[in-house]
């Protein structure tokens, strides 16, 4: 069984399920010759050829626009954005089109589709690079938003977008694509959509993430066993639909919560879980609930960068806080 890093496993995915269903089709711009602007195509235009590994135009809204055509004709497409701060372009498509076209035609069409884009910051990239914007698109119904925290999840919750009826926007974290290698079995095995994953038990406090920050999350959480306080990860994995009942589950057994996210802070995914906690398990509450955010203002470049991006110590910071309140 291979080590393999994030991006690879995104290719791991592709490949499977290329090779088992003629209609997956990957399109981009620069996904065959060069294999994707970070590798996560290398290969697939040679072995599956260029008519079913296509190269785009720089042309966002075309490239949704063109991906919701084959969907709407049984076809499945995997379309990239190369950042995700290059998506806006396509956001006439994805939620005007995409997102409706279920309900716009009363079941008659369906868009098994996939829109992948890497995001998040932590790479030292220029402006438009480093958005965490998850929570634009989760707001949207219609779509299913996943974002992939490891090597194995991606591959699992990749298969499982791909064979998914309806839209699903892939949101990659690059800050880890290559720092951490995962044993991962091609067997063609889906992770669930829809569902989050326990990372690590405990009955202290319930640290809550998803993408790139479940890495600084897993290291508070190291650091906290040492403090003596034991830290439940919640690896949010799907960020819509929400699978709110298994962090409810484990802040009525921790009875504290904190929320870890790069994105900005104000209308954020971490406020609406927060409000979910607030709204559904307040009475298990022994704590006021905890954010740790990116900050309300535009990333900035990188010599700052890691200035804006949550670190360990604001984590530990604020679940010690947290961890005050008996």
């Amino acid at each position: 069984m291979p080590a393999v890093t994030l991006i690879e496993a995104v290719n791991m995915a592709l490949a499977h399920e290329m090779e088992q269903d003629k209609d997956v089709v990957a399109l981009g711009e620069d996904v065959g010759v060069n294999g994707g602007v970070f590798r996560a195509t290398d290969g697939l235009q040679e072995r599956f050829g260029a008519d079913r590994v296509i190269d785009t135009p720089l042309a966002e809204s075309m490239i949704a626009g063109v991906s919701i055509g084959m969907a709407s004709q049984g076809m499945k497409p995997v379309a990239e954005i190369q950042f995700m701060g290059f998506i806006f372009p396509a956001a006439d498509q994805i939620i005007c089109h995409m997102a409706r076209m279920r309900h716009r035609t009363r079941g008659r069409l369906t868009l098994p589709m996939v829109m992948r884009a890497p995001f998040g910051g932590g790479i030292h990239a220029p402006e438009h690079h480093s958005e965490s914007t998850e929570a634009l698109f989760a707001h949207i119904p219609g779509l299913k938003v996943v974002i992939p925290s490891n090597p194995s999840r991606a591959y699992g919750l990749m298969l499982a977008a791909i064979r998914d009826p309806d839209p699903v926007i892939f949101l990659e974290p690059k800050r880890v694509y290559r720092i951490v290698k995962h044993e991962v079995e091609d067997n063609g095995e889906e992770y669930p959509l829809g569902c989050s994953f326990v990372d690590r038990e405990g009955t202290d406090i319930t640290l809550i993430s998803w993408g790139a920050m479940l890495h600084e999350t897993n290291q508070a959480a190291d650091q906290l066993a040492k403090e003596g306080i034991s830290a439940e990860v919640i690896d949010v994995a799907t960020v819509s639909p929400l699978d709110i009942d298994t962090i409810l589950e484990s802040v009525a057994k921790t009875g504290r919560a904190l929320i870890v996210q790069e994105a900005p802070k104000a209308g954020s995914l971490g406020s609406e879980i927060a409000a979910e906690i607030a709204e559904k398990g307040v009475f298990n509450l022994l704590a006021p609930i905890g954010r740790v955010s990116g900050y309300d203002t535009v990333m900035p470049y990188y010599r700052l960068e890691k200035q804006y991006m949550p670190t360990v110590d604001r984590v530990l910071e604020e679940a010690r806080r947290i961890m005050e309140y008996k």
